[in-house]
């Protein structure tokens, strides 16, 4: 591809993101798109339209979200949006400031050396002559050993040094969020509890619920309230799932029928019980379904005595009256053995993992390992299949691949775009198949809570985008070129790898550029979700709540989403010495996506859970990743400029293993448990234990019935009289 093309291919990108924007500016005003683009204010109460005016300037947007505090999204969105906003802020920081000595400094310095035409000469430009105009711009351009080399190696001690005091400064501002956010005087019901796995078996004659309040009255007698003993609630579960589908398909009947009423003509709705609905008995919907409903009902309660009573397992969820106790119990060793009575901090209710609760303590480290083995193997066989699309998905091996192409392949313009795209866009659609695959590895470890599962799953996808889209792509890419090379010279791979690192720089420059024109452009405008509303509405939905099913936006999405822009930071890190120019592309991809993602979070996106920054310790270290492995290909791209003073930059790596423990001792604990001091402040109300208690029984085990004396097996019950609310 050549500068022309690349130019070509950057206009395009920036008309499609136009035309999105402007698309989004005119749906977004009409009253039946409200639920589309402004749910998130919908669901707090809100008028959709500030003010209530839809006849403002459509643009108004932009001024909306850069005049918004961060008050304002931790208002709308909670905590962990806020904190991933710090991410964002704070690596367009690093890239700010970084561009702003690399760019006027290192651009000129490069420009005017000659390394690219003696190159050409002997035939080893490093992006073998297709795209000498940007190699100009970089550390390509520069002669071996030569002393211009100082300055861009003092350039690599420069983004390092700026990236450690913004992510320091970064660090202690989102503590200081989590700590001032649980330290807030309203009841939070995860603050009284906690969880407790492990249980060692109980004595002759003694239930569960015994076991574990006599031992825990025993250590807290002046501030235990009750427990709740985590039972197997598989076949609990699939009844209540299906009475709930019965409900809504009642709800759905009922409003057929009373639509066919207001039409004048009052039929019933029908349906067939045998496979998928489509043969047996044509039965009258709505009598069929109460039916269901009555038999499932009375089925379920049935089955609510039997795992209540029988089906009790060897974890617990105990409450506190004081939040400081139970911060107290989440940071203490309970026993002797390290897997008898293991005490953590509970999660939100909404956050539980039922399944895994029971899960025990030698079963989660095998788990683990098993899949750490697993994503090290996806890891590894993966770089396969993406190193070969990196090297087939252009324009000149697919016509030798696929011939029957070249008449398509060849119109003028189709060749522009596709050349630019093609190879960004097979990886970019290859690497969709991956996340739920990474989400169910890391739910199968024995994580307790959703939040934290995300937090695992995001990491992984890391790991494996970083190694298998910035290495692979790399590596894959030069040597699918470069094969007879290296037959005839083995021992030139590293030599070749290394100088092909400009030359690579083109092809993520266009990576970003697809990312945040297109991609933010398709985010801003929703115009996917908005078809799919538009689609359900019209032909499947018929009551509200399968119209607020079909709009309900879901949250952010921090397990892809964390990771993709942690891909950016490593490749904009890793080249914003060789090719410095890659700089303004990765800070339009963050600025872009700050002033995009602040409009959805204050208007679009519903969080699905609250973990008061917990996400932050796992960006922070993730971003002195990226910063290690641009300081140790700066160190082997200098070695193979042959540079003296190469040996300088060896600290830097050091350094940042240093910076990565001295934040871990400094923070870290404070973001594994509740400080007590956060956990002693005065709450504005006594904390109402009973609702505490029955926010978290699961859906499938609440009854009307619930004060039954068959409920106490596992939901104990204590005397008010022998603990306080």
């Amino acid at each position: 591809m050549d500068f022309s093309s690349f130019l070509t291919s950057l206009g395009t990108s920036f008309v499609i993101f136009i035309v999105l924007m402007v698309l989004f500016a005119w749906l977004s005003t009409l009253q039946g798109n409200a639920v589309v683009y402004y749910p998130n204010r919908i669901v707090k109460g809100m008028e959709p339209w500030e003010g209530g005016s839809r006849t403002r300037n459509p643009f108004a947007w932009i001024k909306e979200a850069l005049s918004s505090s961060e008050q304002d999204v931790i208002n709308m969105s909670g905590i962990d949006t806020a904190v991933y906003f710090v991410f964002l802020s704070t690596v367009l920081g690093i890239l700010v400031l970084s561009g702003i000595v690399l760019l006027p400094v290192l651009l000129p310095i490069a420009a005017t050396d000659d390394g690219v035409k003696k190159n050409e000469h002997t035939s080893n430009t490093t992006s073998n002559g297709t795209f000498s105009d940007l190699d100009k711009l970089s550390m390509a351009n520069i002669e071996v050993k030569s002393p211009r080399l100082w300055a861009f190696l003092v350039a690599t001690y420069w983004v390092s040094v700026v990236t450690y005091f913004l992510t320091f400064k970064a660090y202690k501002h989102v503590s200081a969020l989590r700590a001032t956010a649980l330290m807030s005087n309203e009841v939070k019901p995860e603050q009284f509890a906690v969880l407790v796995r492990d249980l060692p078996n109980a004595t002759s004659g003694q239930t569960r619920k015994q076991q574990v309040d006599t031992y825990f009255k025993s250590i807290y007698p002046e501030t235990f309230y009750r427990s709740m003993v985590v039972t197997n609630n598989k076949e609990v579960d699939k009844i209540w799932g299906e009475l709930e589908g019965f409900k809504k398909k009642l709800a759905r009947a009922e409003a057929i029928y009373a639509l066919s009423q207001g039409n004048g003509q009052g039929t019933r709705p029908t349906n067939r019980i045998g496979f998928l609905g489509l043969c047996g008995k044509k039965v009258d919907s709505i009598e069929y379904y109460n039916e269901k409903i009555k038999e499932l009902t009375q089925k379920l309660e049935a089955e609510q005595k039997v795992t209540l009573r029988e089906k009790q397992q060897g974890s617990a969820l105990v409450f506190f009256t004081s939040r400081v106790t139970a911060a107290l119990a989440a940071q203490s060793l309970h026993a002797q053995m390290v897997d008898n009575w293991t005490v953590t901090e509970a999660p939100e209710p909404r956050q539980l993992i039922w399944s895994n609760l029971t899960i025990k303590f030698y079963d989660r480290i095998i788990r683990q390992y098993v899949v750490y083995i697993v994503v090290f193997l996806t890891i590894v066989f993966y770089m396969i299949p993406i190193a070969f699309i990196s090297a087939v998905t252009t324009l000149k091996n697919l016509r030798k691949l696929l011939p029957f192409l070249k008449p398509i392949v060849d119109i003028a313009a189709l060749k522009t775009v596709l050349e630019a795209y093609l190879p960004q866009l097979a990886l970019i659609i290859f690497l969709a198949l991956l996340p739920k695959f990474l989400l169910f590895l890391s739910k199968t470890e024995g994580i307790p809570s959703g939040s934290h599962v995300i937090r695992a799953a995001s990491g992984k996808y890391f790991y494996f985008i970083v190694f298998n889209v910035f290495i692979g792509v790399t590596i894959g890419g030069t040597l699918f070129a470069s094969i007879k090379t290296i037959e005839e010279k083995p021992n030139s791979v590293f030599d070749m790898l290394a100088k092909s690192l400009p030359g690579n720089a083109t092809f993520f420059l266009t990576f970003v550029a697809l990312k945040f024109f297109v991609g933010y452009g398709l985010e801003l405008s929703r115009i996917v979700p908005l078809i799919i509303y538009h689609l359900k509405r019209k032909y499947l939905c018929k009551n509200e709540a399968e119209l607020r099913e079909a709009w309900f936006p879901g949250d952010i999405n921090y397990a892809t989403r964390v990771p993709s822009d942690m891909l950016i930071v490593t490749i904009v890190l890793c080249y914003s010495v060789i090719a410095p120019v890659i700089i303004p592309f990765g800070v339009l991809y963050f600025a872009l996506g700050w002033l995009v993602l602040r409009n959805q979070a204050l208007k679009v996106y519903v969080p699905a859970y609250e973990s008061y920054g917990r996400m932050w310790p796992h960006m922070q270290i993730r971003i002195i990743s990226a910063l290690f492995l641009y300081q140790v290909t700066m160190l082997g791209y200098f070695g193979v400029m042959r540079f003296y003073y190469t040996p300088i930059l060896v600290p830097l790596p050091i350094l940042s293993l240093v910076f990565v423990f001295v934040c871990r001792k400094k923070f870290y604990g404070a973001f594994c448990h509740t400080v007590l001091e956060v956990a002693s402040q005065e709450l504005k109300e006594t904390p109402h234990m009973e609702q505490i208690f029955k926010s978290f029984i699961p859906p499938s085990l609440i009854s009307e019935k619930q004060e039954d004396e068959h409920f106490e097996d596992a939901l104990s019950q204590v005397s008010r009289s022998e603990s306080s609310v």
